[in-house]
């Protein structure tokens, strides 16, 4: 078990910055910051500008209620004086067994259909017979690990020559990790934003779909698979009030069929 290291935020001067930078992102003023805390504006005001320097218990309380993650709460606490509350577990410590059993029956238990566990930078750290099936022909080097997941879906030698709407789905990935840079601030987050944001988009394919409104309650992917098109809607999940950092960061990613034609195609490969 280890402490989490300071985040690179915690070069910033002082936790009122901080807190300041975290109320401006959510959008909150320090009136209604200040009723949700039950706390005052002035105070809040004090706080921000170094005035006042708030107590262990007022900088969680704050970060509660402004949504803050778990990592950057340990930062909050440093930066103002204190020592981090929230524990950094290696996945693999023996702290986790329980956690990760039950990961692994949670995934197992959702085949055939394709289900993942990916930390915070989109590593895989667990996945199911459903996903195996669907790498057929993705090159190695994508596949030794730490195996990413946003390398493998668009990188040019993974799965994105394969996926029909590709536009669409590349859209909503990078969308989808820009949000996760401005709730994290992570510079290894924002590196591999850059990288595969760069990589080059494979000309569509013959069969390739056009990018015009698609006949699903969600956006699926639809990927090319043995001469067929399977379509899958995405599902994320994570852990409710996580008291780790490693737990925190977990999200469990589930693909579920979005038609009769991939429930009956998956069946047959994972039986």
């Amino acid at each position: 078990m280890t402490t989490t290291r300071p985040s690179p935020s915690c070069a910033e001067p002082g936790v009122g910055p901080l807190l300041r930078a975290w109320r401006e992102r959510r959008r909150v003023s320090q009136l209604e910051l200040a009723l949700r805390a039950d706390s005052s504006a002035r105070h809040i005001s004090f706080i921000e500008t170094g005035r006042s320097r708030p107590s262990e218990d007022m900088v969680l309380r704050l970060a509660e209620h402004l949504d803050v993650p778990v990592r950057e709460r340990n930062a909050l606490l440093l930066a103002a004086g204190y020592a981090p509350r929230f524990r950094e577990t290696p996945l693999d410590d023996p702290a986790l067994d329980t956690l990760r059993e039950g990961i692994e029956r949670l995934i197992q238990g959702y085949e055939p259909y394709p289900a993942m566990v990916v930390d915070a930078l989109y590593n895989v750290v667990a996945a199911n017979r459903g996903v195996a099936v669907l790498l057929d022909g993705i090159a190695e080097h994508l596949l030794t690990p730490p195996i990413n997941a946003m390398r493998l879906t668009l990188h040019p030698e993974g799965l994105a020559p394969r996926i029909r709407n590709l536009p669409q789905w590349r859209a909503h990935l990078l969308e989808q990790m820009d949000r996760q840079i401005a709730l994290h601030r992570s510079a290894p987050l924002r590196g591999l934003y850059e990288e595969v944001a760069a990589y080059p988009v494979p000309q569509e394919a013959p069969g390739a779909e056009p990018a015009e409104p698609v006949p699903y309650f969600a956006l699926p992917m639809r990927l090319e698979h043995e001469g067929r098109t399977l379509s899958f809607i995405s599902s994320i999940s994570t852990f409710n009030t996580p008291m780790d950092v490693t737990v925190a960061e977990l999200a469990i990613e589930t693909l579920l069929p979005a038609d009769p034609a991939t429930v009956k195609h998956l069946q047959a490969l994972v039986s």
